[in-house]
């Protein structure tokens, strides 16, 4: 059976745009999916990639044109500017990190709740409240918020050092460990979706 390491942080918006795309394509070839939550803004500085504060007027331009007509594309609520970004990605992170140790909710659909709540619903994932509310709309203790901090640091760093080793420098970003294939971007997995075809 073929697995996925999904790494991510859960303030990408490309990530967001991903939906549950990762978890249909995953169910279609009985394929196991490993979330691994991130630093993004510690993955780009390690990884030679410039933190979205300091990219050229340029860059920020494009990404403001792209976002929007990829969220349009996909028919998805889309607000270039939340309310909260960038915001903390640490106490959301060590909730999906809890919540999959946990195990008995919809993991796929948390993960897709944190990332739903910046981008289409102005929320702060770092608020205990909403990471409560999180938690319990996907079938998880929310007391997983308070239980988790521990496991869920040690974790988040050690996601972020397996992301480097890996070759990671993105978000979303999925590898196939049984080939090393890997595929950056929302974008790609259709080819993701291609390649599992082909295990």
């Amino acid at each position: 059976m073929a697995s996925i390491d999904y790494y991510f942080g859960t303030i990408s918006p490309w990530a967001y745009l991903a939906g549950d795309r990762l978890e249909r394509i995953g169910e279609r070839h009985g394929a196991t999916i490993a979330y691994r939550p991130l630093d993004i803004l510690q993955l780009f500085d390690r990884t030679g990639g410039v933190r979205p504060a300091n990219r050229h007027p340029s860059r920020m331009q494009y990404r403001a044109q792209e976002l929007p007509r990829w969220a349009d594309h996909l028919g998805m609520a889309f607000n270039l500017k939340p309310a909260h970004w960038p915001v903390n990605m640490a106490p959301s992170s060590y909730a999906i990190i809890a919540a999959q140790e946990a195990g008995g909710g919809d993991l796929g659909g948390l993960v897709q709740g944190f990332l739903r709540a910046v981008w289409a619903e102005d929320r702060d994932i770092s608020d205990d409240a909403v990471i409560r509310d999180v938690l319990s709309a996907h079938g998880f203790d929310p007391s997983l918020a308070d239980s988790g901090l521990i496991v869920g640091a040690e974790t988040y760093g050690r996601n972020l050092d397996r992301a480097v080793e890996a070759g990671v420098f993105g978000s979303p970003f999925y590898v196939v460990p049984e080939t090393g294939q890997k595929f950056w971007g929302q974008d790609r997995l259709d080819f993701l979706d291609r390649h599992l075809s082909t295990l």
